[in-house]
């Protein structure tokens, strides 16, 4: 059997519909999560239940993966207009040293639109509206990005639009020229399935880019 792909955020979201895509493609996964224990281990699904702030627990989950799939997420809350977010830098942080003193050189991390440079490509109208309401947390995006682009890694930062729930969508498009970069909607397992796309085919190393249908 090949080696796992270690997915960070498994349990919920586009993370838990990653696990389900690369386990369907017969590839193994090791599933990172606070909530990992509610998992059902498999042949494919190796659940872990540990921190991702932890290097400790980090390090651990390394061991043999072939690639890093990111996909953290906060709970909206009332309390993200005010409260300081630092869940992505963090855990970045930690996700970036460890990989330096692994085999493990290949990451694919989700961040939004509207993270790093692709804010330019937002209309005031949408700046306002989306600093006011995840300006916090996309300050942390901004701060991860950051950290990313200036590492050494083999890295893919992925910017879905607005997301929704349907099925994967025929028309998905992955714009990587700036000048191309604009809101709308995408699902989900249409970005799940770009992740999981990009661990397999090598797509978009050391680039950024913004998924739409």
């Amino acid at each position: 059997m090949s080696a796992p792909i270690l997915i960070m955020g498994a349990t919920s979201g586009i993370g838990a519909l990653a696990v389900t895509e690369a386990a369907g493609r017969g590839l193994p996964v090791r599933a990172f999560a606070r909530s990992a224990d509610n998992l059902e281990k498999t042949d494919l699904i190796e659940p872990f239940a540990w921190d991702a702030r932890s290097a400790e627990d980090v390090t651990a989950a390394f061991a043999g993966a072939r690639a890093v799939i990111y996909t953290l997420g906060i709970k909206e809350r009332l309390a993200m207009l005010w409260e300081e977010e630092t869940l992505f830098s963090d855990s970045t942080r930690v996700l970036i040293e460890a990989m330096k003193d692994s085999d493990t050189k290949r990451l694919v991390a989700v961040t939004g639109f509207g993270a790093g440079r692709s804010r330019s490509a937002m209309s005031s109208i949408e700046c306002f509206g989306h600093g006011t309401i995840l300006g916090r947390p996309y300050a942390d995006k901004d701060r991860q990005e950051a950290m990313i682009i200036e590492s050494e890694i083999d890295w893919t930062i992925v910017r879905p639009v607005i997301l929704t729930n349907s099925a994967k969508s025929r028309g998905l498009k992955v714009l990587r020229d700036p000048s191309t970069w604009r809101n709308g909607l995408v699902s989900r397992r249409s970005v799940a399935c770009y992740l999981v796309d990009a661990v397999e085919d090598g797509l978009d190393i050391r680039a950024d880019v913004v998924l739409t249908r």
